[in-house]
């Protein structure tokens, strides 16, 4: 158990550095009113673990690199929290369209991503 924390705590402190840099570089040249850095991150990271798991290796993979590529790397490279921050926030300056547009869009892309990405895990 100790060994997993470990490496999922590893997973995470990567996939934490990746999401800040993809987000500060969306952030650099992209000027949107909407949070597109957020948007953009959660959905990759539904692609990369519907790819990951997609994987016909990834059963023979063990459980402790499972672990590493799913709950460390995607789960610290996406974020829930900030996701909902961002529509609370919506709510707040009174632009619900806007928030449910995001929640909406966010489970309709995010679902849709892993299932590419297990579509596109296939292939390999």
């Amino acid at each position: 158990m100790v060994k997993n924390m470990i490496l999922v705590g590893l997973g995470s402190f990567f996939g934490g550095m990746v999401r800040y840099s993809v987000s500060y570089l969306i952030g650099r040249y992209i000027t949107s009113p909407f949070p597109l850095a957020t948007f953009i991150v959660n959905v990759l990271g539904c692609l990369i673990i519907g790819f990951v798991s997609g994987l016909p290796v990834f059963a023979s993979l063990g459980t402790s690199n499972r672990l590493l590529l799913t709950a460390g790397l995607c789960g610290g490279f996406t974020t829930f929290s900030t996701f909902i921050s961002e529509n609370v926030m919506f709510f707040k300056d009174g632009r619900p369209t806007t928030a449910l547009l995001y929640i909406i869009g966010s489970i309709v892309a995010g679902f849709l991503a892993v299932v590419i990405g297990q579509l596109i895990a296939k292939l390999f």
